[in-house]
């Protein structure tokens, strides 16, 4: 096999949810297409590298800093959703079950991955709830193990410096190891809409 096409089947396979075989038939579909999908592709993947960066306050991507979630004064509401990643806030987004402030996490506490506290974007929570008078923590994390190892973290630091804070989960209608991106409207709406004291 060429080297440079090997490569670019290596690079696309390290992507989320692709995988070798799914890597090696992208990349084939753009080398071998001629209306130029594959010098469109990237020229927007450079764009979007040079331009698009992670909110300092709440990690969303965005081309602005601060995004358009953290400027928007409507959404000033006490409440503070903690998300996994951006998918998470656009499944949000789309189902219009939530209308204050986002925090993105950027990944889950997992000792088979090696992902440590360090390694996620939780230290300014503390700022931020102190800041935007956050009254209610709202957890939208995966309900899955390391989802909820990274939800306990989280309570457990900021229980130890943050007096009358308000700690909430989403309630049933989210699978045991279910991700938001998987979750209809509809259940996303009662597991919010019912969400349950921590």
């Amino acid at each position: 096999m060429n080297s440079k096409i090997e490569k670019l089947i290596k690079q696309f396979a390290k992507l989320p949810r692709v995988g070798g075989r799914a890597g090696q038939r992208i990349v084939l579909g753009l080398l071998q297409d001629k209306t130029g999908k594959s010098a469109a592709l990237a020229a927007a993947l450079i764009d979007a590298a040079e331009s698009i960066k992670p909110c300092a306050t709440c990690g969303c991507l965005t081309e602005n800093n601060p995004c358009e979630f953290c400027l928007d004064a409507g959404r000033e509401n006490g409440q503070l959703c903690l998300v996994r990643d951006l998918g998470d806030v656009w499944t949000l987004e789309k189902s219009g079950v939530f209308r204050g402030r986002y925090h993105i996490v950027g990944g889950l506490l997992s000792a088979a991955t090696g992902t440590t506290p360090a390694d996620l974007n939780i230290e300014n929570i503390p700022l931020r709830i102190a800041a935007e008078n956050i009254s209610e923590i709202i957890f939208a994390l995966p309900n899955t193990v390391e989802g909820k190892t990274t939800q306990h973290f989280i309570i457990n630091n900021l229980q130890l410096s943050i007096n009358n804070l308000q700690f909430t989960e989403l309630a049933s209608g989210v699978p045991l190891g279910g991700d938001l991106d998987y979750i209809d409207d509809g259940t996303l709406n009662i597991a919010f809409g019912n969400r349950k004291q921590i």
